[in-house]
């Protein structure tokens, strides 16, 4: 991609200046921003990971847990009983196999958001409300959960492996990621791959498409008001009101 440098001529009283403007910065490319997106999303799963667990095990402790068992529990005890029983690293069981998941189910997810938006844009509808907040937010929504069921889609094959690795209990059926795809294609036949993934669509396209209409919006409001705070400040306030909100109405 070509870019233009606009050059101007100032004179001053000692004679001539010539003043370049630099050129707007270029956009990054297909590679730069499935990467991107890949590495922030096995990034944040990993720094998650601990909470991730404990979610999981809360989740599931009713099955193997008496009454007053539950009554003791709490977010510090269960970490306090991992860490004792199990070691520091535990708090990151199954996190190589949510990496998998993550990486390329991040990197589709941002990348095609981008893309939606694009093509959302150059509806007529929506591009003659250009200046709209109610267009923006739609392009947003809509954007977003197109990107999610996309990315769910690609991916689901990893997401069902991962989900029935990290089932598995006493009995080992599934000695990997590999061996669970080549088995589960081998005695599903290749839609059990997909077993699930209906379900998964309902779920994803609302959650991601609030998620990014809520960080764009707090995001643009946050720049508009406070334009001298830190980007990644914004950044980070933004993604985690967002995560909350769509985490909140898929528990709802």
């Amino acid at each position: 991609m070509q870019t233009e440098a606009r050059v101007g001529v100032a004179v001053d009283g000692g004679g001539v200046r010539k003043l370049v403007q630099q050129p707007p910065p270029q956009q990054i490319g297909t590679i730069s921003q499935l990467l991107a997106g890949g590495v922030a999303g096995a990034l944040s799963k990993t720094c998650t990971a601990p909470l991730a667990r404990l979610t999981i095990l809360f989740q599931v402790q009713g099955m193997h847990s008496n009454v007053a068992t539950l009554r003791k529990t709490s977010i510090w005890n269960e970490a306090s009983r991992i860490i004792h029983e199990e070691g520091f690293r535990a708090f990151w069981k199954g996190n190589l196999v949510t990496i998998a998941h993550r990486l390329p189910y991040s990197s589709v997810n941002f990348y095609s958001y981008e893309h939606y938006k694009k093509l959302l844009k150059m509806v007529p509808a929506l591009q003659s409300h250009r200046d709209n907040v109610s267009a923006d937010l739609c392009i947003h929504f809509v954007g977003g959960g197109l990107a999610g069921m996309t990315a769910a889609t690609s991916t689901y094959p990893l997401d069902l492996v991962r989900t029935r690795l990290a089932a598995q209990t006493n009995f080992t059926y599934y000695r990997g990621i590999w061996h669970a795809l080549h088995t589960i294609t081998k005695e599903e036949g290749i839609f059990g791959l997909y077993k699930g993934l209906g379900t998964t669509l309902l779920n994803v396209g609302p959650n991601i498409a609030i998620s990014f209409s809520v960080y764009e919006t707090l995001r643009s409001f946050w720049q508009t008001n406070r334009s001298d705070d830190s980007t990644v400040v914004v950044s980070m306030a933004c993604g985690s009101l967002s995560g909350i909100a769509s985490s909140t109405d898929k528990y709802c």
